[in-house]
Protein backbone atom coordinates (compact mmCIF):
# COMPACT_ATOMS: atom_id res chain seq x y z
CA UNK A 1 0.00 0.00 0.00
CA UNK A 2 2.99 2.50 0.79
CA UNK A 3 4.50 1.55 -2.11
CA UNK A 4 1.61 2.39 -4.24
CA UNK A 5 1.13 5.73 -2.39
CA UNK A 6 4.58 6.90 -3.11
CA UNK A 7 4.57 5.75 -6.51
CA UNK A 8 1.52 8.16 -7.22
CA UNK A 9 3.28 10.75 -5.16
CA UNK A 10 5.82 10.63 -7.89
CA UNK A 11 3.62 10.67 -11.06
CA UNK A 12 1.12 13.74 -9.78
CA UNK A 13 3.27 16.00 -10.66
CA UNK A 14 4.11 14.70 -13.90
CA UNK A 15 0.30 14.21 -14.36
CA UNK A 16 -0.10 18.21 -12.93
CA UNK A 17 2.11 19.36 -15.69
CA UNK A 18 1.01 16.96 -18.69
CA UNK A 19 2.18 18.70 -21.98
CA UNK A 20 -1.10 20.26 -24.25
CA UNK A 21 -0.55 20.64 -27.58
CA UNK A 22 -2.20 22.29 -30.69
CA UNK A 23 -2.23 20.41 -33.64
CA UNK A 24 -3.43 21.55 -37.27
CA UNK A 25 -3.76 21.26 -41.00
CA UNK A 26 -3.34 23.94 -43.06
CA UNK A 27 -4.52 24.28 -46.73
CA UNK A 28 -3.74 24.53 -49.40
CA UNK A 29 -0.30 22.90 -47.61
CA UNK A 30 2.00 24.22 -50.51
CA UNK A 31 1.16 27.96 -48.91
CA UNK A 32 2.90 27.74 -45.76
CA UNK A 33 6.10 26.60 -43.84
CA UNK A 34 5.88 27.20 -40.26
CA UNK A 35 3.37 28.03 -37.56
CA UNK A 36 3.94 30.47 -34.66
CA UNK A 37 2.53 30.32 -31.75
CA UNK A 38 2.35 33.99 -29.37
CA UNK A 39 0.43 34.55 -26.22
CA UNK A 40 -1.88 37.77 -26.47
CA UNK A 41 -1.35 40.27 -23.81
CA UNK A 42 -3.20 44.11 -23.27
CA UNK A 43 0.13 45.83 -25.15
CA UNK A 44 1.98 42.87 -27.13
CA UNK A 45 1.93 39.12 -28.59
CA UNK A 46 4.41 37.10 -26.48
CA UNK A 47 6.20 34.60 -28.64
CA UNK A 48 5.50 30.97 -26.79
CA UNK A 49 7.06 28.67 -29.96
CA UNK A 50 6.86 26.88 -33.34
CA UNK A 51 6.53 24.37 -35.33
CA UNK A 52 7.23 23.42 -39.22
CA UNK A 53 4.90 22.39 -41.48
CA UNK A 54 4.83 19.02 -43.48
CA UNK A 55 4.13 18.40 -46.90
CA UNK A 56 0.75 17.64 -46.00
CA UNK A 57 -0.14 20.78 -44.44
CA UNK A 58 -0.02 19.17 -41.01
CA UNK A 59 1.81 21.01 -37.64
CA UNK A 60 1.56 20.66 -33.98
CA UNK A 61 2.55 23.06 -31.76
CA UNK A 62 4.35 21.23 -28.13
CA UNK A 63 3.57 23.46 -24.94
CA UNK A 64 5.74 23.57 -22.84
CA UNK A 65 5.64 20.36 -19.89
CA UNK A 66 7.95 21.80 -17.48
CA UNK A 67 5.23 24.94 -16.65
CA UNK A 68 1.87 25.38 -17.01
CA UNK A 69 -0.17 27.13 -20.24
CA UNK A 70 -1.01 30.79 -18.89
CA UNK A 71 -5.11 30.10 -19.81
CA UNK A 72 -5.96 32.82 -22.06
CA UNK A 73 -5.93 34.44 -25.66
CA UNK A 74 -3.26 32.74 -28.04
CA UNK A 75 -2.37 33.48 -31.61
CA UNK A 76 -1.11 31.54 -34.14
CA UNK A 77 0.80 33.32 -37.12
CA UNK A 78 1.47 31.59 -40.46
CA UNK A 79 3.29 34.20 -42.89
CA UNK A 80 4.62 37.46 -42.72
CA UNK A 81 3.60 40.35 -42.15
CA UNK A 82 2.63 38.79 -39.35
CA UNK A 83 -0.24 41.17 -38.13
CA UNK A 84 -2.31 40.40 -41.49
CA UNK A 85 -1.66 36.74 -41.17
CA UNK A 86 -2.92 35.15 -38.12
CA UNK A 87 -5.88 33.91 -36.17
CA UNK A 88 -6.53 33.66 -32.58
CA UNK A 89 -8.15 30.49 -30.53
CA UNK A 90 -8.19 29.84 -26.39
CA UNK A 91 -5.92 28.06 -24.64
CA UNK A 92 -7.26 26.92 -21.09
CA UNK A 93 -4.12 24.44 -20.18
CA UNK A 94 -6.90 22.04 -19.38
CA UNK A 95 -7.43 20.15 -23.11
CA UNK A 96 -5.31 20.10 -26.39
CA UNK A 97 -7.29 22.31 -29.25
CA UNK A 98 -7.27 20.81 -33.19
CA UNK A 99 -8.25 22.08 -36.19
CA UNK A 100 -8.19 22.75 -39.63
CA UNK A 101 -7.11 26.79 -41.40
CA UNK A 102 -8.12 27.08 -45.20
CA UNK A 103 -6.72 30.49 -46.56
CA UNK A 104 -10.64 30.63 -48.26
CA UNK A 105 -12.48 29.28 -44.78
CA UNK A 106 -11.15 30.32 -42.30
CA UNK A 107 -10.58 27.87 -38.91
CA UNK A 108 -12.77 25.27 -37.87
CA UNK A 109 -11.93 23.62 -34.67
CA UNK A 110 -11.98 20.12 -34.46
CA UNK A 111 -10.81 19.05 -31.14
CA UNK A 112 -11.41 21.95 -28.05
CA UNK A 113 -14.92 22.66 -26.47
CA UNK A 114 -13.55 26.26 -25.39
CA UNK A 115 -13.24 27.20 -29.24
CA UNK A 116 -15.62 25.13 -30.73
CA UNK A 117 -18.62 26.39 -28.22
CA UNK A 118 -17.11 30.07 -28.99
CA UNK A 119 -17.06 29.09 -32.85
CA UNK A 120 -20.82 28.01 -32.73
CA UNK A 121 -21.92 31.15 -30.40
CA UNK A 122 -20.54 33.45 -33.27
CA UNK A 123 -22.35 31.26 -35.98
CA UNK A 124 -25.21 31.47 -34.47
CA UNK A 125 -25.63 35.37 -33.28
CA UNK A 126 -24.82 35.77 -36.74
CA UNK A 127 -27.62 33.74 -38.10
CA UNK A 128 -30.24 35.76 -35.74
CA UNK A 129 -28.50 38.81 -36.97
CA UNK A 130 -28.90 38.04 -40.88
CA UNK A 131 -32.71 37.50 -39.75
CA UNK A 132 -32.70 40.82 -38.46
CA UNK A 133 -31.31 42.74 -41.41
CA UNK A 134 -33.67 40.40 -43.61
CA UNK A 135 -36.76 41.50 -41.20
CA UNK A 136 -35.79 45.31 -41.60
CA UNK A 137 -34.80 45.29 -45.47
CA UNK A 138 -38.46 43.71 -45.96
CA UNK A 139 -39.89 47.03 -44.56
CA UNK A 140 -42.89 45.35 -43.58
CA UNK A 141 -44.13 46.09 -39.99
CA UNK A 142 -44.76 42.59 -38.27
CA UNK A 143 -44.88 42.86 -34.73
CA UNK A 144 -45.29 38.97 -33.99
CA UNK A 145 -42.49 38.02 -36.33
CA UNK A 146 -40.56 40.80 -35.18
CA UNK A 147 -40.52 39.66 -31.22
CA UNK A 148 -39.78 35.82 -32.57
CA UNK A 149 -36.50 37.04 -34.02
CA UNK A 150 -35.96 38.38 -30.62
CA UNK A 151 -36.70 36.11 -28.42
CA UNK A 152 -34.70 33.82 -30.11
CA UNK A 153 -31.78 36.03 -30.25
CA UNK A 154 -32.19 36.16 -26.51
CA UNK A 155 -32.52 32.70 -25.60
CA UNK A 156 -29.97 31.43 -27.71
CA UNK A 157 -27.39 34.38 -25.60
CA UNK A 158 -28.79 32.66 -22.40
CA UNK A 159 -28.48 28.92 -23.47
CA UNK A 160 -24.45 29.78 -24.55
CA UNK A 161 -23.90 31.79 -20.97
CA UNK A 162 -24.86 28.53 -19.75
CA UNK A 163 -22.90 26.43 -21.99
CA UNK A 164 -20.39 28.09 -21.19
CA UNK A 165 -20.06 28.41 -17.48
CA UNK A 166 -16.35 28.15 -15.88
CA UNK A 167 -15.14 28.52 -18.96
CA UNK A 168 -12.82 30.75 -20.25
CA UNK A 169 -14.76 31.95 -23.29
CA UNK A 170 -18.20 32.65 -20.93
CA UNK A 171 -15.73 36.12 -20.57
CA UNK A 172 -16.17 36.57 -24.34
CA UNK A 173 -20.08 35.34 -24.93
CA UNK A 174 -20.90 37.90 -21.80
CA UNK A 175 -19.49 40.91 -23.34
CA UNK A 176 -21.23 40.20 -26.51
CA UNK A 177 -24.86 40.09 -25.20
CA UNK A 178 -26.34 42.20 -28.09
CA UNK A 179 -28.83 44.91 -27.38
CA UNK A 180 -32.37 43.33 -27.17
CA UNK A 181 -35.39 45.82 -27.33
CA UNK A 182 -38.60 44.85 -25.14
CA UNK A 183 -40.83 46.30 -27.86
CA UNK A 184 -41.03 46.79 -31.46
CA UNK A 185 -38.76 49.24 -33.21
CA UNK A 186 -38.11 51.01 -36.32
CA UNK A 187 -34.81 50.61 -38.03
CA UNK A 188 -33.87 53.94 -36.97
CA UNK A 189 -34.92 54.16 -33.47
CA UNK A 190 -33.18 49.91 -33.21
CA UNK A 191 -29.88 51.29 -34.97
CA UNK A 192 -29.72 54.15 -32.22
CA UNK A 193 -30.48 51.58 -29.29
CA UNK A 194 -28.14 49.84 -30.50
CA UNK A 195 -25.50 52.01 -31.08
CA UNK A 196 -25.94 53.38 -27.19
CA UNK A 197 -25.82 50.21 -26.15
CA UNK A 198 -22.94 48.94 -27.50
CA UNK A 199 -20.32 49.09 -24.42
CA UNK A 200 -23.06 48.35 -22.37
CA UNK A 201 -21.71 44.49 -21.42
CA UNK A 202 -18.24 45.08 -22.04
CA UNK A 203 -15.78 45.88 -19.19
CA UNK A 204 -12.47 47.40 -20.40
CA UNK A 205 -11.10 45.95 -16.67
CA UNK A 206 -11.76 42.30 -17.61
CA UNK A 207 -8.28 40.68 -18.16
CA UNK A 208 -9.25 37.75 -20.22
CA UNK A 209 -10.85 40.68 -22.74
CA UNK A 210 -7.69 43.20 -22.23
CA UNK A 211 -5.17 40.28 -23.31
CA UNK A 212 -6.89 39.22 -26.71
CA UNK A 213 -8.12 41.67 -29.87
CA UNK A 214 -12.07 41.70 -28.24
CA UNK A 215 -11.66 45.23 -27.07
CA UNK A 216 -9.68 46.50 -29.70
CA UNK A 217 -11.86 45.34 -32.79
CA UNK A 218 -14.77 46.37 -30.77
CA UNK A 219 -13.88 49.47 -30.42
CA UNK A 220 -12.41 49.86 -33.79
CA UNK A 221 -15.86 48.68 -35.22
CA UNK A 222 -17.66 51.71 -33.12
CA UNK A 223 -15.43 53.85 -34.17
CA UNK A 224 -15.50 53.07 -38.04
CA UNK A 225 -19.11 51.50 -37.84
CA UNK A 226 -21.14 54.25 -36.53
CA UNK A 227 -20.75 57.43 -38.77
CA UNK A 228 -23.41 59.77 -39.84
CA UNK A 229 -22.30 60.51 -43.44
CA UNK A 230 -23.47 63.49 -43.38
CA UNK A 231 -20.90 65.09 -40.67
CA UNK A 232 -18.32 62.19 -40.94
CA UNK A 233 -15.91 64.47 -39.17
CA UNK A 234 -17.49 65.18 -36.38
CA UNK A 235 -19.37 61.41 -35.86
CA UNK A 236 -15.55 60.22 -35.80
CA UNK A 237 -14.67 62.24 -32.91
CA UNK A 238 -17.96 61.90 -30.87
CA UNK A 239 -17.02 58.32 -31.45
CA UNK A 240 -13.84 58.25 -30.49
CA UNK A 241 -14.61 60.48 -27.27
CA UNK A 242 -17.37 57.53 -26.41
CA UNK A 243 -14.76 54.90 -26.80
CA UNK A 244 -12.11 56.99 -24.08
CA UNK A 245 -15.16 57.03 -21.93
CA UNK A 246 -15.78 53.37 -21.79
CA UNK A 247 -12.46 52.28 -21.52
CA UNK A 248 -12.31 54.44 -18.06
CA UNK A 249 -9.28 53.93 -15.95
CA UNK A 250 -7.22 50.89 -18.19
CA UNK A 251 -4.21 52.77 -19.15
CA UNK A 252 -2.47 50.08 -20.64
CA UNK A 253 -5.56 49.58 -22.70
CA UNK A 254 -6.59 52.70 -23.56
CA UNK A 255 -3.04 53.26 -25.04
CA UNK A 256 -3.00 50.71 -27.17
CA UNK A 257 -6.51 51.38 -28.44
CA UNK A 258 -5.71 54.71 -29.19
CA UNK A 259 -2.48 53.80 -30.76
CA UNK A 260 -4.51 51.95 -33.29
CA UNK A 261 -7.21 54.60 -34.11
CA UNK A 262 -4.50 57.20 -34.69
CA UNK A 263 -2.60 54.83 -37.34
CA UNK A 264 -5.99 53.93 -39.09
CA UNK A 265 -6.97 57.44 -39.45
CA UNK A 266 -3.17 58.35 -40.27
CA UNK A 267 -3.28 55.25 -43.00
CA UNK A 268 -6.54 57.00 -44.04
CA UNK A 269 -4.95 60.08 -44.97
CA UNK A 270 -7.34 62.20 -42.47
CA UNK A 271 -5.21 64.00 -40.91
CA UNK A 272 -7.84 66.42 -38.69
CA UNK A 273 -8.70 63.35 -37.08
CA UNK A 274 -5.14 61.56 -36.35
CA UNK A 275 -4.66 64.69 -35.14
CA UNK A 276 -7.91 65.05 -32.76
CA UNK A 277 -6.28 61.57 -31.57
CA UNK A 278 -2.88 62.78 -30.44
CA UNK A 279 -3.84 66.40 -28.88
CA UNK A 280 -6.60 65.20 -27.40
CA UNK A 281 -5.59 62.19 -25.72
CA UNK A 282 -2.80 59.77 -27.48
CA UNK A 283 0.00 62.67 -26.49
CA UNK A 284 -0.39 63.19 -23.29
CA UNK A 285 -0.25 59.12 -22.89
CA UNK A 286 2.86 59.14 -24.39
CA UNK A 287 4.12 61.82 -22.17
CA UNK A 288 2.81 60.44 -19.35
CA UNK A 289 4.59 56.63 -20.05
CA UNK A 290 7.84 58.48 -21.02
CA UNK A 291 7.24 57.43 -24.74
CA UNK A 292 9.37 59.26 -26.19
CA UNK A 293 8.95 57.60 -29.69
CA UNK A 294 5.55 57.76 -30.00
CA UNK A 295 5.31 61.44 -28.85
CA UNK A 296 8.18 62.58 -31.69
CA UNK A 297 6.11 60.13 -33.90
CA UNK A 298 2.39 62.46 -33.00
CA UNK A 299 4.48 65.71 -33.00
CA UNK A 300 5.93 65.32 -36.03
CA UNK A 301 2.87 64.32 -37.96
CA UNK A 302 0.93 67.23 -36.49
CA UNK A 303 3.94 69.80 -37.36
CA UNK A 304 4.03 67.95 -41.56
CA UNK A 305 0.01 67.89 -41.70
CA UNK A 306 -1.76 69.64 -44.61
CA UNK A 307 -2.26 73.39 -43.55
CA UNK A 308 0.75 73.67 -41.18
CA UNK A 309 3.61 76.05 -42.00
CA UNK A 310 6.35 73.69 -43.42
CA UNK A 311 9.31 73.05 -40.44
CA UNK A 312 11.74 75.28 -41.43
CA UNK A 313 15.89 74.54 -42.01
CA UNK A 314 18.77 76.14 -43.17
CA UNK A 315 19.74 75.81 -46.79
CA UNK A 316 23.10 76.73 -48.48
CA UNK A 317 22.37 78.87 -51.74
CA UNK A 318 24.48 79.56 -54.26
CA UNK A 319 24.48 82.48 -56.70
CA UNK A 320 26.09 82.96 -60.48
CA UNK A 321 29.75 83.41 -58.78
CA UNK A 322 29.32 79.95 -57.16
CA UNK A 323 29.12 82.48 -53.56
CA UNK A 324 27.35 80.81 -50.73
CA UNK A 325 24.82 82.49 -48.89
CA UNK A 326 22.98 80.42 -46.01
CA UNK A 327 19.07 81.01 -46.01
CA UNK A 328 15.71 79.54 -44.04
CA UNK A 329 13.45 78.15 -45.82
CA UNK A 330 10.62 80.56 -44.29
CA UNK A 331 12.76 83.78 -45.78
CA UNK A 332 12.68 82.18 -49.17
CA UNK A 333 10.88 84.71 -52.01
CA UNK A 334 11.65 84.10 -55.18
CA UNK A 335 8.58 81.84 -56.24
CA UNK A 336 4.90 80.82 -55.71
CA UNK A 337 5.55 77.78 -54.82
CA UNK A 338 8.08 75.47 -53.17
CA UNK A 339 8.51 72.14 -53.79
CA UNK A 340 10.31 70.15 -50.62
CA UNK A 341 11.46 66.65 -52.05
CA UNK A 342 13.08 64.11 -49.62
CA UNK A 343 15.29 61.68 -51.29
CA UNK A 344 18.37 59.68 -51.00
CA UNK A 345 21.15 58.77 -53.39
CA UNK A 346 20.88 54.85 -53.36
CA UNK A 347 16.60 54.74 -53.53
CA UNK A 348 15.73 53.48 -57.04
CA UNK A 349 12.81 54.97 -56.60
CA UNK A 350 14.58 58.39 -56.35
CA UNK A 351 16.83 57.66 -58.79
CA UNK A 352 13.76 57.58 -61.60
CA UNK A 353 11.91 60.27 -60.17
CA UNK A 354 14.48 62.86 -59.78
CA UNK A 355 15.53 63.62 -63.25
CA UNK A 356 11.37 63.44 -64.39
CA UNK A 357 10.67 66.48 -61.60
CA UNK A 358 14.17 68.22 -63.12
CA UNK A 359 12.65 67.81 -66.29
CA UNK A 360 9.68 68.85 -65.97
CA UNK A 361 10.48 72.06 -63.93
CA UNK A 362 12.08 73.07 -66.79
CA UNK A 363 9.27 73.60 -68.96
CA UNK A 364 7.33 75.76 -65.77
CA UNK A 365 7.51 79.51 -65.98
CA UNK A 366 10.64 81.45 -63.77
CA UNK A 367 8.98 82.04 -60.47
CA UNK A 368 5.99 78.92 -60.51
CA UNK A 369 8.47 76.58 -58.30
CA UNK A 370 11.71 76.28 -56.63
CA UNK A 371 12.55 72.63 -55.33
CA UNK A 372 14.42 72.22 -52.15
CA UNK A 373 15.75 68.69 -52.43
CA UNK A 374 17.00 67.34 -48.87
CA UNK A 375 18.83 63.74 -49.20
CA UNK A 376 18.43 61.57 -46.32
CA UNK A 377 21.56 60.06 -46.58
CA UNK A 378 25.86 58.81 -45.39
CA UNK A 379 27.50 59.27 -47.73
CA UNK A 380 28.03 63.19 -48.94
CA UNK A 381 30.99 62.93 -51.14
CA UNK A 382 28.39 60.74 -53.50
CA UNK A 383 25.43 63.98 -52.94
CA UNK A 384 27.56 65.88 -53.98
CA UNK A 385 28.84 64.50 -57.19
CA UNK A 386 24.99 63.93 -58.08
CA UNK A 387 23.80 67.30 -56.98
CA UNK A 388 25.58 68.42 -60.22
CA UNK A 389 23.26 67.00 -62.26
CA UNK A 390 20.20 69.00 -60.65
CA UNK A 391 21.90 72.94 -61.15
CA UNK A 392 18.37 74.39 -60.19
CA UNK A 393 17.44 72.81 -57.03
CA UNK A 394 17.94 73.76 -53.51
CA UNK A 395 20.47 70.98 -52.10
CA UNK A 396 20.86 70.16 -48.39
CA UNK A 397 22.25 67.24 -47.03
CA UNK A 398 20.47 65.53 -44.31
CA UNK A 399 23.45 63.47 -42.34
CA UNK A 400 22.26 60.68 -40.88
CA UNK A 401 19.70 59.25 -42.70
CA UNK A 402 16.58 58.15 -40.67
CA UNK A 403 18.05 59.84 -37.75
CA UNK A 404 18.09 63.36 -39.90
CA UNK A 405 16.40 66.29 -37.71
CA UNK A 406 14.63 67.81 -40.82
CA UNK A 407 13.43 64.63 -41.92
CA UNK A 408 11.62 63.73 -38.41
CA UNK A 409 10.47 67.18 -38.54
CA UNK A 410 8.64 66.34 -41.69
CA UNK A 411 7.54 63.00 -40.44
CA UNK A 412 9.22 61.21 -43.80
CA UNK A 413 8.87 58.05 -43.85
CA UNK A 414 10.19 57.15 -47.39
CA UNK A 415 11.94 58.46 -50.00
CA UNK A 416 11.04 60.00 -52.27
CA UNK A 417 8.87 62.16 -49.97
CA UNK A 418 7.02 65.11 -51.58
CA UNK A 419 5.68 68.07 -50.02
CA UNK A 420 3.86 71.37 -51.98
CA UNK A 421 4.31 74.50 -50.68
CA UNK A 422 2.68 77.88 -50.85
CA UNK A 423 4.42 81.12 -51.50
CA UNK A 424 4.17 81.72 -47.30
CA UNK A 425 4.96 78.22 -46.47
CA UNK A 426 2.14 76.49 -45.55
CA UNK A 427 2.25 72.59 -46.88
CA UNK A 428 -0.65 72.95 -49.60
CA UNK A 429 -0.25 68.77 -50.62
CA UNK A 430 2.22 65.92 -49.92
CA UNK A 431 1.71 63.84 -53.37
CA UNK A 432 2.88 60.12 -53.10
CA UNK A 433 5.20 60.37 -56.52
CA UNK A 434 5.91 62.42 -59.38
CA UNK A 435 2.95 60.55 -60.99
CA UNK A 436 0.53 62.17 -58.91
CA UNK A 437 2.71 65.79 -58.13
CA UNK A 438 3.06 66.33 -61.77
CA UNK A 439 -1.05 66.58 -62.90
CA UNK A 440 -1.84 68.33 -59.11
CA UNK A 441 0.53 70.92 -59.67
CA UNK A 442 -0.76 71.58 -63.20
CA UNK A 443 -3.95 71.65 -62.11
CA UNK A 444 -2.56 74.10 -59.15
CA UNK A 445 -1.13 76.37 -61.60
CA UNK A 446 -4.16 76.69 -63.54
CA UNK A 447 -6.75 77.25 -60.81
CA UNK A 448 -3.97 80.18 -59.30
CA UNK A 449 -4.71 81.30 -63.44
CA UNK A 450 -8.37 81.45 -63.31
CA UNK A 451 -8.11 83.20 -59.43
Amino acid sequence: MTKRLLFLFAILPAMLLAQHSVKGTFTPAEQFNFAFLYRVTAETSLFVTNAEVNEKGAFELKLDSTKAVIPGTYRIVYAQPQEDYNFDLILNGKEDVELQFDLEKGVTFVKSQENKLYKSYNRSIALVNRSIRNYYGSQKEDKKGFKDIFDILKRTQQEFEKASEGMIVQNFIKACKPYIPSKHEDVSTFSNNVKANYFKNIDFSNKQLQNSNFLISNAVNYVFGFVNENSKEASYMENVDTVVKEIGNNPKVKKTILKILWNKFVNAKNETLANYVASNYLLAIAKATADKELADNLIYFEMASLGKTAPDFAIEIKDKENKVALKKLSELDTASHYLVIFWNTTCSHCLDEMPKLRDYTKTLEEGQLQVVAVALDTDSERWRNMTYDYPDFYHVFGEGKWENEIGNRYNAQGTPSYFILDKDKTIVAKPYDFTEFKPYFENLLKSNKEN
